[in-house]
């Protein structure tokens, strides 16, 4: 899931321990896609245009 909703297997970032942290947060994205009620990762990819939105899920609205 997170190669085809992520790219993840396109990265770039192959070196030191910025892999293991970028799976990291892919996997924060997904879990707080899915908390809020998602079933559909690559459905709710308005997040990326939508930052007012995703900031909404981690309660820090600017």
């Amino acid at each position: 899931m997170r190669d085809v909703t992520f790219a993840e297997d396109a990265s770039r970032v192959r070196t030191g321990n910025a892999p293991r942290a970028m799976a990291t947060f892919r996997n924060l994205a997904i879990g707080l896609i899915r908390q809020v009620g998602w079933t559909s990762i690559a459905a709710a990819d308005h997040y990326r245009s939508r930052t007012d939105h995703a900031l909404q899920l981690l309660d820090l609205e600017t």
